[in-house]
């Protein structure tokens, strides 16, 4: 199975917050430099995560992100599962629907691998994803500079 992009930006989000120093409040532009992500795009992801309940945004002078700690608990197949969706793997809704799928086992099956794929994911938690050596490579990222 292969992610959204849109998951792809939010889980490295989540991976960026979750080594983030005491106090170290990052901005949303901040972090789509960091990870080479366009901004709009790293703006839907917090916008999304915010609502999830995952990412804290705060507004303002000394505003930045904060993982909560729900964030920082959750698994990453509970994360996916939200933002993914429960859309079908193959096109069968799609216009015009396909003419095979009152008697096709193709989409039972991609359902189980499905929640085979997302079940593996629930024993990874956004802790274990930034342990050693993924938490030093981590926090080595930094904003590029920016033109003045």
């Amino acid at each position: 199975m292969r992610l959204t992009a849109f998951t792809d930006v939010s889980l490295r989000l989540v991976m960026r917050l979750a080594v983030a120093e005491e106090g170290e409040l990052l901005t949303t532009r901040t972090v789509a430099g960091m990870l080479a992500v366009p901004y709009t795009h790293m703006a839907k992801a917090v916008a999304r995560l915010a609502e999830m309940g995952i990412v804290e945004a705060r507004r303002g002078r000394g505003g930045g992100l904060l993982l909560t700690g729900r964030g920082r608990r959750a698994s990453v197949g509970e994360i996916v599962r939200e933002l993914e969706g429960d859309g079908d793997l193959a096109g069968c809704e799609d216009d015009p629907p396909c003419p095979l799928r009152a008697a096709c086992r193709l989409r039972v099956a991609l359902r189980e691998a499905r929640e085979a794929f997302l079940t593996s994911l629930d024993a990874v938690t956004v802790e274990s994803l930034v342990s050693q050596p993924t938490h030093g490579v981590l926090t080595l990222l930094s904003a590029p500079e920016e033109p003045r």
